[in-house]
């Protein structure tokens, strides 16, 4: 089995309704997505795949839907106020966790057609949370 990693690279805000910690407040990360891609075999470039495509499909993805947005779990009761004063934000029917943003990610690569092995989101230099079907 051969896999290749791509790094993508974004910035997003959140917060974690009910969280006990600080995690409960607004903030912003600016993070890593590593995308980690898999094949039996190479293909006649002698490649997985190109990372440039990884890169393309990603990127595209990630700049529409996440870069400098705002996150939100969709009963954020913020949104009235968000709403009135013009931001921008996207609601999501999970918490905007690290975990579950991968999992976005991956889901968006994989449905473009790329043989995705996992998904890892590194919210700051030492903390990461990974996606990967079973």
């Amino acid at each position: 089995m051969f896999t290749i990693t791509k790094d993508v690279y974004f910035c997003y805000g959140h917060r974690l309704m009910g969280h006990p910690g600080k995690c409960k407040h607004l903030h912003g990360h600016s993070v890593k997505a590593s995308i980690t891609v898999s094949a039996s075999k190479l293909n006649d470039q002698g490649m997985v795949c190109d990372f440039a495509d990884i890169n393309a499909i990603a990127s595209g993805y990630i700049d529409q839907v996440l870069d400098h947005n705002l996150l939100l779990h969709k009963d954020d009761p913020l949104v009235p106020a968000l709403e009135k004063g013009g931001e921008r934000f996207i609601l999501l029917d999970e918490h905007p966790t690290a975990e579950f943003l991968a999992q976005l990610i991956f889901q968006h690569v994989q449905s473009q057609g790329i043989q995705v092995e996992s998904v890892t989101l590194w919210e700051t230099t030492s903390a990461c949370a990974t996606y990967r079907e079973t």
